[in-house]
């Protein structure tokens, strides 16, 4: 099925002047990138996506760190998109993820990951509406779809 996925370049990633090297993973896959745009992270955007961890003793120091800089946001769409681009991305200790990922290539550590992609539809669909407005995200028809994915996958 056709799922939609946000992955942030976090502000490790965007100093090491990774933005391309991410971004031309992802389309070397196949996936198709349907919103990007540089912003940064507010208080109130940070303390939504990160509701999970707000407890925790790390949540003021995660948050700093996401506000150090800009972020890249962007949406990829895809067959079973949120479990493609999770596979790409790497486990999250960089140290600890599998060669041939993006954290297991560029990352070392568990906290500055170069990388943040949804885990679920859901947490997709929380995500891209925390970020994008309706008119940042765009619906086209990709002219490699038929090179990427068979006539059943798309349903033609």
């Amino acid at each position: 099925m056709m799922q939609q996925s946000v992955v942030l370049v976090k502000p490790d990633g965007l100093q090491r002047g990774l933005i391309g090297e991410i971004i031309a993973r992802f389309e070397r896959k196949g996936l198709k990138l349907v919103a990007l745009k540089m912003t940064t992270l507010s208080h109130d955007v940070l303390d939504q996506w990160y509701a999970h961890h707000k407890e925790k003793p790390f949540f003021s120091g995660l948050k700093a760190f996401m506000m150090q800089t800009p972020i890249i946001a962007m949406v990829w769409e895809g067959l079973d998109a949120v479990d493609t681009i999770r596979k790409l991305v790497g486990l999250t200790k960089g140290r600890e993820a599998e060669a041939g990922s993006i954290r297991g290539d560029f990352a070392m550590s568990q906290s500055n990951n170069l990388i943040h992609a949804s885990d679920s539809v859901e947490n997709a669909k929380k995500e891209r509406n925390l970020l994008f407005a309706q008119g940042e995200i765009f619906a086209y028809e990709s002219g490699v779809d038929c090179l990427v994915y068979s006539k059943e996958e798309l349903g033609k």
